[in-house]
């Protein structure tokens, strides 16, 4: 392991725990509300490891409903890894079987987008440095989930102060971080017309999922913008 690889990584990860660390408190904040020890709380953060599919699974708690069901909705709010995994699968055919286990197991939003926008700016993807962006990432997320446990009776209502906005602005940045790639306009737009138009008749979880699906198959069917620009007529001359 490259030990300056790993501390690139962990430089590069320190400004993500950072900004993802109020959701970690938002959680263990209302999942002790929801009545889960700080155990509980601490092992789903630690094993889930997903924000927004951590606070679809408290809140289904809080309803006594079935295991299967829950786990099916936390399964529709996660099929985007699906994807991801399948995108970043040609940058690390070179790790070994532990390390995709690792790799996939801590592939969360801005993992899997730092990943692509490295691999595109010529720079190699490592386990190196894989493991050093997630670890300041995953560590700070699970300590922190019980910092807010234990604290969250001095939050009191986390809709009341507005935390619960935290979530969706969050992931607005991160998909805004693509908006110079190809398509993206259309694809966003047919993401969230299908997202809302699921969410009004299919119903939560599952616009999410839904909404990533119609995306996904926009960006299969068009055409990359590059390729059908005109070539450039100083190359023309030069070749010429």
């Amino acid at each position: 392991m490259s030990r300056a690889e790993f501390l690139e990584g962990l430089k590069g990860g320190i400004p993500v725990g950072l900004a993802a660390a109020p959701f970690g408190a938002l959680f263990g904040a209302l999942a002790r509300d929801q009545g889960m020890s700080l155990g509980e709380l601490t092992l789903m953060s630690g094993t889930v490891y997903a924000g927004a599919s951590q606070m679809v699974g408290i809140d289904l708690f809080g309803h006594n409903v079935q295991a299967w069901l829950i786990v099916l909705s936390i399964l529709a709010v996660n099929f985007r890894h699906v994807l991801y995994s399948a995108a970043i699968a040609r940058y690390i055919k070179h790790f070994s079987a532990v390390q995709k286990f690792f790799t996939f197991f801590l592939l969360v939003d801005p993992q899997f987008a730092e990943t692509i926008k490295r691999h595109e700016s010529g720079k190699p993807v490592t386990f190196s440095w894989y493991i050093g962006f997630a670890a300041v990432i995953y560590i700070p997320w699970v300590v922190v989930s019980l910092i807010g446990g234990l604290l969250g009776s001095f939050i009191g209502d986390p809709k009341a102060i507005g935390l619960d906005i935290l979530l969706p602005v969050y992931f607005l940045g991160i998909v805004m971080g693509f908006r110079t790639r190809d398509n993206f306009l259309p694809v966003v737009a047919v993401s969230a017309v299908a997202s809302a138009i699921a969410y009004r008749y299919v119903g939560s979880p599952w616009h999410v999922s839904i909404g990533a699906l119609a995306g996904v198959a926009l960006a299969a069917m068009l055409p990359p913008i590059k390729a059908n620009r005109k070539p450039d007529i100083a190359h023309e001359s030069h070749e010429v």
